[in-house]
Formats: C-alpha cells, structure tokens, sequence
C-alpha cells in the first residue's frame, strides 16, 4: 500500500484573472516599510518641530526678540536631526526591516546620492528627484520618508555639503518623498493617468522643496540690508512680501529647472521605472513570512 505524502500547504493567494489572463500588478502594493502608531508619532513630532524651524520667522513677535537669537540655529538642526533619527528608528523597529528592504533602501538611496550631482550648479537640475517621486510612489510614504532621509544625507557625504543645512534638506526631502506614497490610488491607479499624477506632483513639490529651503537660510541674510532680506522688526505681512520677493530674485530659475526636469523625467522614464520597481517589489515579497516545510527533507 502506497502512502501519498501531503502536498505543502502554501498562503498564497490566486492571482487576480482577467479576460486576458491573469493580471501581475492585480494585488495590493508590498510595502517594505510601514508606519505604526510608534513612527507615525514620532513623524508628526518632527514634522511640527521643523515646521517651527523653517516657518518662524514669518510668524515670530517683532517684540519677542527671536530675531536676536538667530545663531541658536544650530541646536535647533541637532535637534531636528535627532529627532529624523528616532523617526527611522521607529519605523524599522515596528516595520522589521529585513535584508531585502535594506538593500533596495541602499540601491535606491546611492542611485539618488550619484544622480544628484549630475545637474548641481545648472540652472537647479537635479535627476535625483524623480526618483524620489517614483520610489516613494511604489514602496510607500514609510519608505520613502526614510528613503529621502538617507539619500540626501548620503548625497552631502559625497559632495561634501555637510553643514548645518543637512538636517532641514533630509527633512524636506523626507516630506517629498513622503508625499509621493500619499497619493490617491496606489493599488489600481495605472498607465498615463498615475504617469501624469506623478508629474504634477513632481512639478509641484519641486517648488515646494525650494521654497521651503530657502525659509531655512533666508533669515541669515540680514546682513546684506536689502530689501528682500528678512526684517526681524517688521510684522508676518511684510516679512512675507519680502520672503515672496526673494524667492522670485534668487531661486524662481532654480525652482522652475528642477520642476521641469523631475516632470520631464517622469513622463519620459516614469513608466519604465515605476515597472522595474514593481518587479523588484514583488519578487522581493518583503511582506511575506518566511516558513519551513516540515516534510521537506523526509522520505517517501
């Protein structure tokens, strides 16, 4: 009498069918990187910390006296690096980031450290951040905050753009990066409707990112005494006047290259690179549990 030995039992699912065959990007999205309660907490802590920082000037008290206290920034940028810290630490604590995810993490990360340099000092163009667009779009708004974190910090290690700057430029990116995952329709919007998502978005927060950077340095120009510099004296409309006026004098060119370029780059190289990142998800199966077959091994 011959005895069948159990087929192994396997979680998972059928594949979505369709009229034309089963369907690959059917199933939800992996994500290799979650947010928790723990991180989520700690996000929104940083996130209204460096709001503060980028933002105080224009709703500082002319007669609080901030304006005097403008070199205690430095502590401040500790601070904030401490706490993007603890906002990585949170996520890889409660995600369990595996193997798999730290090294698509580190692929993604040295691919946006090298392509950074590519365009700096022409005109704002900067590739890195269509990736950043993409990669947040795939692997979701926790990986992409702690995708955008590394990569810039990375990228100052290689340019040598160490300075009090970097924490608010990894905070910043972290936000863009962060806001790609946060788009509507990760799990069914495809084709030239999620391309054209994509590169409105990349447009748009391209400015965002600029002008956001230039609220963190602009409050130090007040040595220049110009018209455009910030007025610790003056109240939120006028300082505001004045920020809006040396956005447009300084960085609207720079703004309006990485804009156009990061759209450009998603229309042109989006769908290619959105697939590649896909198929790389799906075989990483980061979300997948790793389980042995007992009868493995066993005899007939």
């Amino acid at each position: 009498m011959s005895h069948r030995p159990p087929e192994p039992v396997t979680s998972a699912a059928p594949p979505a069918v369709t009229a034309s065959g089963p369907r690959a990007d059917a199933a939800p999205q992996a994500r290799p990187v979650r947010l928790g309660p723990r991180s989520v907490t700690a996000l929104l802590l940083v996130s209204a910390v460096g709001a503060v920082g980028f933002a105080w000037p224009l709703f500082a008290d002319p007669a609080s006296g901030l304006g005097a206290h403008a070199q205690d920034a430095p502590w401040l940028f500790a601070g904030l690096l401490v706490l993007l810290v603890a906002v990585v630490a949170a996520a890889v604590s409660e995600s369990g980031l595996g193997p798999k995810a730290v090294a698509m993490l580190g692929v993604l990360a040295a691919t946006g450290a090298a392509l950074r340099p590519i365009g700096a000092g022409t005109a704002g163009l900067e590739p890195m951040f269509f990736l950043m667009v993409l990669s947040g779009r795939v692997l979701g708004p926790g990986f992409g905050f702690v995708l955008g974190n590394v990569t810039m910090f990375a990228s100052a290690l290689l340019t040598g753009g160490v300075g009090p700057w970097l924490p608010f430029q990894m905070l910043a990116m972290g936000w863009f990066t962060l806001g790609a995952g946060l788009l509507p329709g990760p799990d069914g919007l495809r084709g030239r409707g999620e391309v054209a998502l994509l590169a409105g978005y990349g447009f748009v927060a391209a400015f965002a990112y600029g002008t956001v950077m230039n609220l963190a340095g602009w409050p130090f120009m007040g040595a220049l005494a110009s018209n455009v510099a910030y007025d610790p004296h003056a109240r939120l409309v006028a300082n505001l006047a004045r920020f809006l006026a040396y956005c447009l004098a300084t960085s609207l060119g720079w703004d309006l290259g990485r804009a156009v370029l990061t759209a450009v780059l998603t229309c042109f190289l989006g769908p290619a690179v959105l697939k590649a990142l896909r198929r790389a998800t799906r075989r990483a199966a980061f979300e997948s549990p790793v389980a042995f077959d007992p009868h493995q091994g066993r005899g007939m």
